[in-house]
């Protein structure tokens, strides 16, 4: 069973930032992990997605350009960071592991969930 903590959420205006952390208890190395959201009374949404040994990247279009999902083996941790932040941005933010294959931004094919970090954004 992986763990997975998130923190860095809180509350900014709009075109804030913020770093997301997911600190994991497995080797983050050579993973896929993803970064997902949820906002009241919506669907779940991938947001960014990382494959930390070909450090290749996934983004949904709606946070391309915005946010960066980068990895810290050394530490078993990987990160949000999320710049010009808008209020449709405000959502509890998950981090996800056990990626079993298929589409890389589709929370259906992850095994493993954080309890989450909420992220407000005000206009």
């Amino acid at each position: 069973q992986v763990q997975l903590v998130e923190s860095g959420g809180g509350s900014v205006q709009a075109g804030g930032s913020l770093r997301l952390s997911c600190a994991t208890s497995e080797n983050t190395y050579n993973k896929r992990m993803g970064w997902f959201r949820q906002a009241p009374g919506k669907e779940r949404e991938g947001v960014a997605s990382i494959d930390t040994g070909a450090r290749s990247t996934y983004y949904a279009d709606s946070v391309k350009g915005r946010f960066t999902i980068s990895q810290d083996n050394a530490k078993n941790t990987v990160y949000l960071q999320m710049n010009s932040l808008k209020p449709e941005d405000t959502a509890m933010y998950y981090c996800a592991a056990g990626f079993t294959g298929g589409w890389v931004l589709d929370g259906r094919k992850y095994n493993y969930w954080g309890q989450g970090t909420q992220v407000t954004v005000s206009s």
